[in-house]
């Protein structure tokens, strides 16, 4: 940013007298004041109101050979003012204004002290170009980026984290942030939303750039929550801040990235998955919480109904065949192949995995990266995974006809294959196979059971409260009680424990469909897929609406979650 002018050789009044703003007589005068007071002339000057602040101030700089630059006009990235801190801006009475590789740039208003200069880059280990600037406009500009730390102290108080965070980093990482202050603002504040996540049982955390606010929600039990917004101007600190501990480019804001880091809280580790996102207004920052100690890999403790629970446990224990999990993102896919594979995990039996990516590390399980960027996508993985002698593979999804072929053909040569795939319910992934180009014939020798999933929201304990639903509700959800019979539903009224949502946790809602000589049959006779549904349910298919409506008279969910995350039969 900075450019070098020549030094003059001329002082500080000849300067002025030569720039037509003083003539001999007023210089004379301010010398004769400067020589009685002591004061500096340029103060003399602005005093006795014979130049202005920034007409002495430009004279300064060309004395130094130095740019001037017109601070009130300039605005500073708050990234560059992350490189000095508030403390060292405010007893030099300076601040940062451009950073270009080892090269930081600071605006000043007194060139002549050689040690502050000094002492900066000792503390920054970067080479330091001053440039001048009115020193009202620097003081205004350390209020402007610095001294604004009410609304920040007020969002901390906000957040009550219990326990310190502690970013467990790669050795390179460490040494780069040896010399960082730890209690800095933005350090201290991205800590406090982590922690802050951590305890309300956050699955993900977004940090939204808009127009004129910088946006904080997290996703609790599958729903956004508002939390108080950051300052707008730590926008680009804080973002850089969370690229930085997630190891990626912070200089590249153009294309979308990809990262991770992990941090130990209380004793127990939880891994973050973070993406970020070019947006008009900024990045916008996604953090998704890999919680290890929440993972629960109990079959039995799941959600699923006794009658899908045991087709299940049936179909994992098989020697070969394919099992396919379905459902929208987010809807606890990766929890269910996780914990069959769990069930099953013993030392008699190689378990493989191609994942994008790896969420939770499982001890016994060899579990493999995919990187399509550089062309090891599921189908490259899984052709690997074949060379390795395995037993049972599972593939994070099936995107694709290639990958879907060869899982198929391992379905059929020995190995029992888990996967993923999105469609609406078990019956419809039959046909999502078929249109991708899969012959009919190998998906019903291959598929052994499909699992379709819905994550609802389980009603708050501490608030729990009974009523009786009306004659019109039971008949909107399809149920017909047993004749003096009085059916109780309930509902969260909201307290503290749940945040006032009515709701603490989530339970899955099941539906399995067993793949049987009479469905295979309709499949091969081209039924479309709401006539499959219909013979699977004849035969005992619990659908997802069933699932829910079993929850629902259970006492675990509500009506409205019912509604929102299932379908009428």
């Amino acid at each position: 940013m900075a450019t070098a002018i020549k030094r003059s050789e001329k002082r500080l009044g000849q300067i002025l007298v030569k720039q037509g703003i003083l003539d001999e007589d007023k210089l004379e005068r301010a010398l004769e004041e400067h020589s009685a007071t002591g004061k500096k002339l340029g103060d003399v000057l602005t005093d006795l109101k014979l130049a202005t602040s920034e007409q002495v101030t430009e004279a300064i700089a060309l004395q130094h050979g130095l740019q001037y630059l017109r601070l009130s006009e300039y605005e500073i990235d708050p990234e560059i003012i992350q490189s000095i801190s508030e403390e060292v801006a405010r007893k030099y009475r300076i601040i940062p204004v451009d950073r270009t590789n080892n090269t930081l740039t600071v605006a000043l208003s007194d060139p002549a002290n050689i040690f502050l200069l000094d002492d900066i880059k000792l503390r920054t280990n970067m080479e330091i170009v001053p440039l001048i600037s009115l020193q009202d406009d620097i003081d205004t500009a350390i209020e402007k980026y610095y001294g604004d730390t009410e609304g920040l102290v007020n969002m901390m108080k906000d957040f009550d984290n219990g326990e310190d965070v502690e970013l467990l980093q790669t050795k390179d990482l460490e040494e780069e942030e040896e010399d960082e202050e730890d209690d800095a603002p933005v350090v201290k504040l991205v800590n406090m939303i982590v922690a802050e996540a951590i305890k309300t049982r956050t699955s993900d955390i977004h940090l939204e750039p808009d127009e004129r606010e910088l946006r904080l929600r997290c996703r609790i039990d599958g729903v956004l929550k508002e939390m108080p917004a950051p300052p707008k101007r730590l926008q680009n600190a804080l973002i850089s801040r969370i690229k930085i501990m997630s190891e990626l480019d912070i200089s590249e804001k153009r294309k979308p990235q990809d990262g991770r880091f992990k941090i130990r809280q209380g004793g127990k580790s939880v891994d973050f998955r973070v993406s970020s996102l070019p947006t008009v207004h900024g990045e916008k920052i996604v953090m998704r919480l890999l919680d290890k100690s929440n993972l629960n890999l109990d079959l039995t403790s799941l959600g699923f109904e006794r009658e899908s629970l045991t087709l299940f446990e049936k179909a994992i224990r098989r020697p070969f065949g394919m099992i396919l999990v379905t459902g929208p993102t987010g809807s606890g896919k990766s929890t269910t192949l996780y914990s069959a594979l769990s069930t099953i995990n013993t030392p008699e039996k190689n378990i493989v995995t191609v994942e994008d990516p790896v969420e939770y590390q499982i001890r016994g399980i060899n579990q493999v990266q995919a990187k399509p960027d550089i062309g090891f996508t599921f189908s490259e993985g899984l052709k690997s995974i074949l060379r390795q002698d395995p037993d049972v593979v599972m593939i994070g999804e099936i995107r694709d006809f290639e990958t879907a072929e060869i899982a198929i053909k391992a379905a059929l040569t020995g190995h029992l294959v888990l996967s993923t795939l999105h469609t609406n319910d078990a019956p419809s992934t039959m046909m999502r196979l078929i249109d991708m180009g899969v012959e009919p014939f190998l998906v019903t020798a291959s598929v052994i059971l499909v699992i379709a999933q819905r994550l609802a929201r389980r009603i708050c304990p501490s608030c729990k409260k009974a009523y009786k639903p009306t004659p019109e509700l039971l008949e909107q959800l399809g149920i017909r009680p047993k004749p003096g019979r009085e059916l109780v539903f309930y509902e969260g009224q909201g307290c503290p424990a749940c945040s006032d949502t009515g709701y603490r946790g989530r339970l899955a809602l099941y539906e399995a469909m067993d793949m049987n000589d009479q469905l295979a049959h309709c499949i091969m006779q081209g039924m479309h897929s709401k006539d499959l549904k219909k013979e699977a349910r004849k035969q005992g298919m619990l659908t997802l609406r069933d699932s829910g409506i079993r929850k629902l008279l259970a006492g675990l969910t509500t009506v409205k979650e019912v509604l929102s995350v299932t379908y009428e039969n």
